[in-house]
């Protein structure tokens, strides 16, 4: 049996929309619920990627099925492509599966040639109409398919309006028109060496050939990499009778949407023009009129597409982005199709869907992209402001800042602390910067990716983050920065965009956030459905209270080093690194202790009675102290000063961060190795967790403490560390005269520490997966190498689809996991298991932890809302007890 690649509308369904493009399938759906649609047929995605197999070259199959149908569309309109007397004309439209600005434009008025334009205003009477309906497809076709600039043509529209003293294309005469068709048909010769096509079946077939090519256009291309669409779905083309708009005015063209795609509200939205053809409403020739204004224009039409779009609503159950034609006074639609909307458009149109009685909540609750979620969350900037971005780094924390140009974190707490708005520039930050980022307005790094320290850190507090900027070049002496030829110096207003990556000059007018009723009558639906639980990243108790707000069900990571970097308490860290025996360290810990316990007692009053993990000291300790080519640079200075005690306490440092540096810090002394050769560091910080839990305690508020041993990859090495956190608890409760519940597990981020998860879980309560450094450790990738040299270059060689630091790695780190949970459990039914890397709060990942039955995903306050919704969506859609 032949195989069908062309089908007429009345053949095709909404169902059959990978075979036949959204466009196609709607067509044809709407069809068969009886609406005014101009009959034509669709040649299917499957014959798209049939003339890709055949190298760029139409089939006879498929061209003999082509004719068959344009022979039927022919005899049901009594019109023949072409003829001379009364011509059936076309459009030809690209239709992917998924619709994807990038392909190719429209074809209208397909079948004029210098004979058949004759007929068609003998036919109409309209000599204006015919000329110009030919000129506009001369216009398009020598665009879209002969490749010719379309400044080229408007420059002789132009030229003749000029000669003929007229500024609107809607003055000229058909005379005029003529004149513009034999300058076209010269410039099409001039550019392409051939004669513009006048065989109408010639045109066709170049059309469809060229909407085939459109798939694998520069455009579409960038497009479907960005949007994660798969290059093997093809396109189908669309080839639709011709209704006119530009027969006059009651006649018109428009585009309009069932709801406010911005805002959400329940009211027609949307525009048209009199006497103009589709491409008129979106190439910004003339200014369009409002949809409401039709009303008063064509009162019947209005009335009509009112009625329609209500239908359309009821029947697709969803917002409809409709494109119409009014020819003579009737009303046409060319396409329907799932309107693209705003976050907060989103969120109201699901609620407001579920209260009409359309959809149900478990449907509403998947209509939320859980991503867009986030943008509500932050201030940004207004969509209504013009203003020209002069850089593009990555959009690494979203939200929206503006402030005084900062290059030194000192400078930008001090400014901070006085009010001022700052934006901290950096090459890069490291954990040093952590007092400037936390009273900057945003932070701006010429290096690093999307999950840098800058990116993460910014994350976690809610603020704006632009990483990889490479255009910005900074220059730390003069204290500024270059972008192309415009310099910006220190105390100069920039804005960023860390939802966009876009950096701006000056101050860009914001919006702030909004968090309407929907968003928390979505969430609370959420909540109904989800089985995994959400908890948050928090190192204050001011993070701790606002994951709280945001709905968090306890802390899933609580990183303690992030305590140490306050500059009233980094001096006593300095003092403990450079001890030289035991005792002094001690001395310096007994500082720290009654700090971190103060810090844990916030933490756990604004949990109270929710779990909280603290993950003990994890960075290499040289992280704690200046940088060694800032020392050296210090040291000369004092030297040329003479200040022999202050030079010799920086010469002993210098020592110090010496004989700490490491080959590859991240893979040495740090994590539970610290705590085995240091065992006072931790025993410190066990003592702090446990004195505050025992605080609250009597205070009568729940604290439950998750002491957590990171970087495990043997079972003795959490065994040995076990001991030593139970040792030290008991001497708490002696001391405090009462016990509290804890536990003990360890974080997993090492691949030898998944192999063996059965033998470490024997010393562990719980397991919470570090996917950042499981990422690094399993691709053998350094993050902040890989994210600014290696992955630019993979996603684009399409080696990797995502990044897997944004989107967890399902086949490798995936199975990885995996196998740990299914290990672990097998030695310990009741093993509480989770994942607290950034991973946790991005939709894709957090399905993948429900599918392998996690127990709770952990994310910085901001993301939270949008963990509750992905881990709902993964429930309905992968539903586990």
């Amino acid at each position: 049996m032949t195989k069908k690649y062309v089908y007429s509308f009345r053949e095709g369904n909404a169902s059959m929309r990978s075979l036949l493009g959204g466009k196609g399938a709607n067509l044809a759906e709407m069809v068969n619920i009886g609406l005014p649609v101009p009959m034509g047929f669709t040649v299917t995605t499957e014959a798209c990627l049939k003339y890709y197999q055949e190298g760029e070259k139409i089939s006879e199959e498929i061209l003999s099925q082509i004719f068959e149908a344009l022979e039927n569309l022919e005899k049901e309109m009594g019109k023949k492509l072409g003829d001379t007397e009364d011509p059936l004309l076309v459009s030809v439209r690209s239709g992917a599966v998924i619709s994807m600005p990038g392909m190719m434009d429209t074809i209208l008025n397909l079948g004029l040639n210098d004979e058949s334009v004759k007929g068609l205003a003998a036919k109409t009477g309209n000599d204006r109409f015919a000329y110009d309906s030919y000129r506009r497809f001369i216009q398009m076709f020598g665009n879209v398919v002969m490749e010719v600039e379309h400044n080229r043509f408007e420059a002789i529209i132009e030229s003749v309006k000029e000669k003929k003293n007229i500024t609107l294309d809607t003055e000229m005469d058909a005379e005029g028109w003529q004149e513009v068709i034999k300058h076209f048909k010269e410039k099409v010769k001039e550019e392409t060496g051939r004669e513009f096509p006048q065989d109408p079946k010639e045109q066709l077939l170049m059309a469809v050939e060229a909407v085939f090519k459109s798939w694998n256009n520069q455009r579409a291309k960038v497009y479907r990499r960005i949007n994660k669409i798969p290059d093997d779905l093809g396109t189908a083309v669309n080839v639709q009778t011709m209704v006119f708009g530009n027969k006059g005015n009651d006649s018109g063209t428009g585009v309009a949407f069932t709801r406010n795609p911005s805002t959400g509200e329940n009211k027609i939205y949307g525009e048209f023009l009199l006497n103009a053809q589709g491409e008129d409403v979106v190439a910004g020739i003339r200014t369009p009129q409002s949809i409401d204004q039709l009303k008063e224009v064509m009162p019947d039409v209005y009335e009509q597409f009112i009625n329609v779009s209500n239908l359309l609503e009821k029947h697709y159950k969803d917002m409809q982005d409709i494109e119409f034609t009014i020819e003579n006074g009737k009303l046409y639609l060319l396409q329907t199709r799932n309107g693209k909307r705003t976050a907060q458009s989103a969120v109201k149109i699901a609620v407001d869907l579920v209260e009409e009685g359309l959809i149900d909540k478990k449907e509403a609750v998947l209509r939320v992209p859980a991503d867009q979620l986030e943008s509500l969350l932050h201030r940004r900037i207004d969509p209504a402001a013009k203003a020209e971005a002069a850089a593009k780094g990555l959009p690494a924390s979203p939200g929206a800042a503006s402030g005084m140009v900062v290059f030194d974190p000192d400078e930008a707490e001090a400014m901070g602390k006085e009010g001022q708005k700052v934006i901290l520039v950096r090459t890069e930050t490291t954990p040093d910067d952590i007092h400037g980022i936390v009273l900057a307005q945003g932070v701006l790094t010429s290096r690093g990716g999307m999950t840098s320290h800058a990116a993460v850190v910014a994350r976690g507090m809610g603020k704006p983050c632009v990483s990889g900027c490479e255009a910005v070049r900074i220059d730390y002496e003069k204290e500024e920065f270059q972008v192309g030829n415009t310099v910006v110096k220190k105390g100069d207003i920039i804005s960023i965009d860390g939802s966009t990556g876009q950096v701006f000059i000056g101050e860009v007018p914001m919006i702030d956030p909004e968090l309407s009723n929907e968003f928390n009558e979505i969430l609370k639906w959420a909540d109904e459905v989800r089985v995994l639980k959400v908890r948050a990243n928090a190192d204050t108790p001011h993070d701790a209270k606002l994951a709280r707000e945001f709905g968090a069900e306890g802390i899933g990571l609580c990183r303690t080093e992030h305590m140490f970097m306050a500059q009233d308490r980094l001096p006593i860290v300095q003092q403990m690194i450079m001890s030289e025996t035991k005792e002094e360290r001690e001395e310096a810990l007994a500082k720290l202790l009654p700090i971190q316990q103060g810090d844990f007692e916030g933490i756990f009053e604004a949990m109270s009675g929710l779990p909280v993990t603290v993950r003990l000291l994890d960075p290499p300790l040289h992280e704690f102290l200046p940088n060694a080519e800032e020392l050296i640079v210090e040291i000369e200075r004092l030297k040329s000063q003479s200040a022999s005690e202050e030079l010799a306490a920086k010469q002993e440092m210098l020592k110090k961060v010496r004989a700490l540096s490491e080959m590859n810090p991240m893979l040495g002394l740090r994590g539970c190795r610290l705590g085995l050769l240091y065992p006072e560091i931790y025993e410190m910080q066990v003592k702090a967790i446990l004195k505050a839990a025992c605080t609250l305690a009597k205070r009568g508020i729940k604290a439950i403490p998750e002491i957590e041993i990171p970087l495990v990859g043997h079972e003795l090495e959490l065994k040995t560390l076990r001991e030593i956190v139970e040792k030290t608890a008991e001497k708490v409760f002696k001391e405090e005269g009462i016990r509290v519940e804890y536990f003990i597990g360890t974080m997993i981020e090492l691949p030898r520490a998944c192999l063996t998860a059965d033998d470490i879980a024997k010393s562990a309560d719980f397991f919470s997966f570090g996917t950042n450094d499981l990422t690094q450790t399993t691709f053998g990738f350094s993050r902040d190498d890989a994210e600014g040299k290696i992955l630019p270059h993979y996603l684009e060689q399409k080696i990797l689809t995502d990044s897997p630091f944004i989107v967890l790695d399902r086949k490798g780190v995936g199975s990885l996991m995996k196998m740990a949970v299914e290990k672990g459990r097998q030695e310990k039914a009741d093993l509480v298991v989770g994942i607290c890397g950034e991973h946790g709060g991005e939709p894709n990942s957090v399905e993948f932890c429900h599918m392998i039955n996690l127990d709770f995903v952990s994310c910085s306050p901001y993301r939270v809302p949008i963990a509750r919704l992905a881990a709902a969506q993964a429930q309905i859609k992968h539903p586990r007890n």
